[in-house]
């Protein structure tokens, strides 16, 4: 039970939610860090009924405290995927084949009620949002006052940190060729150019298309062509945002060696940095909106 209405501990149990999976721990904010102790990771059926999902939510968060036992948090932070009303803690997703049963409910109070919190102690972020703030906060973008980020997995995020407050800019949603950018720049772009290049499925995504580089040629050419198209859709918001480092985050990231090199080079001489935290960044991310005016943020 976290029965501290005064943020005095320093420590905020924090969660961040997967499409299949919810992660949870508690974070130190003065040091920025995630106790490894009480890291947690659960599998989550996104297309079960609500009270499934948030049942397996409840039972994450409830375990990651149990670690660590003798300490009391202030307050709850969750990095969630849009679309969601982050002030209120009400999801309105639908159409993206996850969580759709969770339209409309009131994920705040539902938490609020299972781990008898006051509404004031929980706080939602947009999980890029948080990827980003963690890395610009805690490792990657120390030392710079404009950061921008992007998230590349399943989608695409974005966000910009400017002096320690970070927001998100949400390019995912921005027209782009065809379509938007969302279309490009996640793992279904992949799959779909992978197919219309060779015919064949690519079942297990980027990681399944990196372990391919060295016998399959479309591979090299996929990723030549992924970098191009990144560098010339961020040029412009490069020099909207004026950032003095871009950090690449999300599972796409890991297979950087493949088109890191072409992006630097196109975005030159802006510097790249990849994320260092993994998915502990969305947790220290989400916490962090207890160190500052959370409406401002939000």
């Amino acid at each position: 039970m976290i029965n501290n209405p005064v943020f005095s501990s320093g420590h905020i149990l924090t969660a961040d939610i997967g499409g299949s999976h919810i992660t949870a721990g508690i974070c130190d904010l003065q040091r920025a860090l995630i106790l490894p102790e009480t890291m947690v990771r659960a599998d989550v059926d996104s297309k079960a009924p609500a009270e499934a999902i948030l049942s397996s939510w409840t039972a994450a968060l409830k375990n990651a405290m149990n670690q660590h036992s003798a300490l009391k948090p202030d307050g709850l932070s969750i990095a969630m995927p849009g679309p969601f009303d982050y002030l209120n803690g009400v999801s309105f997703i639908t159409g993206l084949d996850k969580y759709e049963a969770l339209y409309g409910r009131d994920i705040k109070a539902y938490l609020a009620d299972k781990l008898q919190l006051a509404g004031s102690q929980i706080r939602f972020r947009n999980d890029a949002e948080s990827t980003i703030a963690g890395e610009a906060t805690a490792v990657a973008g120390r030392g710079y006052q404009r950061v921008m980020g992007v998230t590349l997995g399943t989608g695409f995020g974005s966000a910009v940190s400017e002096n320690g407050i970070t927001r998100d800019i949400n390019l995912g949603s921005n027209p782009y060729k065809e379509s938007v950018a969302d279309d490009y720049f996640s793992t279904r772009w992949f799959k779909k150019r992978y197919r219309e290049l060779t015919g064949r499925p690519l079942n297990d995504g980027v990681r399944e298309l990196a372990s391919l580089a060295n016998s399959d040629l479309a591979v090299g050419k996929i990723f030549s062509e992924y970098a191009q198209n990144m560098a010339g859709f961020l040029s412009a918001h490069v020099a909207v945002h004026q950032p003095e480092v871009l950090i690449i985050c999300g599972n796409i990231a890991k297979a950087g060696a493949l088109f890191w090199p072409q992006l630097q080079e196109y975005l030159a001489p802006l510097e790249i940095k990849t994320a260092q935290l993994d998915e502990q960044a969305a947790l220290i991310g989400a916490a962090a909106l207890f160190k500052t005016n959370y409406n401002k943020i939000i």
